[in-house]
């Protein structure tokens, strides 16, 4: 899970879930208990009414009146039963409800005691029972004891709680829905800067802006200042950079050209000699230089570069320069490549790539350009194929080819410095550079660089 939306929105209703079925069973467990108190005070009124309606005469057992004030106990199947038993347990009286019904009720009681449970009946209906045990005085020189149950079944009980628990389910299910759906709206609000940040940094990294907004939270503000101050100082660093090496070109073709000159005073042989390595300096030094050049690749803040405008230039300008082999030359530019880094690093790949071709073939190169998108990349990647028609590059020089220019006394034949320039770049932008035939009968340069 990669959006922290989301992550927040999942624990918060994870703890939300936890803390409701928490008090959903607290309260349920609450009101069961006070329900059942409500019952027992009820069945305590109700023993007291039949104790209130009983009697005994001087000359026979005690006896309950067939009216009684409570008409459930006169109806079968009410579910309100009464009994009343003697001190040795015997029946004394069951209520006209118990017809066909069996409840287990306490058959013998101490005086004053009290017992409130719960029993099955023989039907299997659950009910709640209390007795109590009752000392009758008949006369002076008589009492009896007597113990008096009632019972009611628990079906208004359990129809109480179901009610209670689904009503507390959809109260806490609408409260649970509301408050993530209220969370949700907050932390869409509360995260709006972070998504603010992300787009500026897709702009910048496309090259739409050059630094990040202000107005942004103080949790943020060091974060973007910093951003912002980091992105100045590359561009600046990479400005400076480049100035220093033109500076440093310029400076050092004045001393060769001086040291050229002073030799023709010379003899032939050892002016040959000492030019011979002033040219070898020189181009050591133009190496050297266009490989700390090809550094230079930060973005940050750019437009992207469109390979057709690049390579339709350099195009124009090896026509003229082979205008005599009348080269012949095929582009395939697709309008939406683009190239996310350095103009000077696109114009010395494809410079080195396409003069290649042109020198080498016999008259027909080819050039293409695709974009690589991706879904999940913010940056498309960018294919450029360069072929040609000349005699190739054979498959054993390959690996050599690739690595001239690392020493300087090798950059001067076939594809030396071009190819070597050519690489540097590439590898500094995470691309790959690879040599194969073409088609066309020579070398084909694909050059790949990933969207990211």
């Amino acid at each position: 899970m990669q959006s922290l939306s989301a992550r927040l929105l999942l624990s918060v209703s994870v703890l939300l879930l936890i803390f409701f079925s928490t008090s959903t069973v607290v309260l349920e467990n609450a009101f069961k208990h006070a329900t059942e108190r409500a019952i027992h005070d009820r069945l305590v009124i109700q023993l007291n009414m039949l104790l209130s309606a009983a009697d005994v005469p001087d000359e026979g057992e005690l006896r309950l009146p067939e009216s009684l004030p409570e008409a459930r106990f006169s109806i079968p199947g009410s579910g309100l039963f009464g009994q009343v038993t003697d001190a040795t347990g015997a029946l004394v009286w069951r209520s006209p409800s118990s017809v066909g019904v069996f409840v287990p009720l306490a058959d013998s009681l101490t005086p004053a005691a009290q017992v409130f449970t719960e029993e099955v009946a023989t039907d299997g209906t659950p009910v709640f029972a209390l007795s109590e045990g009752i000392e009758w005085v008949v006369s002076d020189d008589e009492t009896r004891f007597y113990t008096f149950s009632v019972a009611e079944d628990e079906e208004s009980f359990l129809a109480q709680v179901r009610d209670f628990r689904a009503r507390l389910l959809t109260l806490f299910g609408a409260l649970t829905l509301l408050m993530i759906v209220i969370l949700a709206v907050i932390l869409r609000w509360v995260l709006s800067p972070l998504r603010r940040l992300s787009r500026e940094v897709d702009d910048i990294e496309a090259g739409r802006r050059s630094e990040l907004g202000s107005g942004y939270p103080r949790e943020l503000e060091g974060l973007t200042e910093n951003a912002n101050r980091l992105i100045h100082m590359e561009i600046q660093r990479i400005n400076h950079y480049r100035n220093t090496l033109g500076n440093l070109a310029h400076s050092l073709k004045t001393p060769l050209a001086v040291i050229r000159n002073s030799l023709l005073p010379l003899p032939s042989e050892s002016a040959g000699s000492i030019g011979e390595q002033v040219d070898r300096m020189n181009s050591i030094v133009r190496y050297q230089l266009q490989r700390a050049a090809a550094f230079g690749g930060a973005t940050l803040g750019r437009d992207p570069i469109q390979v057709d405008r690049m390579a339709r230039m350099v195009k124009e300008s090896l026509d003229k320069v082979y205008a005599d082999k009348h080269p012949e030359c095929q582009l395939e530019l697709d309008p939406d490549a683009r190239f996310f880094g350095d103009e000077g690093d696109l114009t010395e790949v494809l410079g080195n790539l396409m003069d290649n071709a042109y020198k080498y073939s016999e008259s027909r190169t080819a050039v293409t350009a695709t974009s690589r998108e991706s879904e999940k990349h913010t940056r498309p990647g960018l294919s450029i194929r360069i072929e040609d028609d000349g005699p190739g590059i054979a498959a054993d020089d390959v690996r050599r080819v690739l690595s001239r220019g690392v020493r300087a006394d090798e950059q001067v034949d076939g594809h030396g410095i071009g190819l070597a320039v050519v690489r540097d770049i590439v590898k500094m932008y995470g691309g790959r550079l690879e040599v194969s035939g073409s088609g066309l009968g020579g070398a084909c340069i694909d050059v790949t660089f990933e969207p990211f």
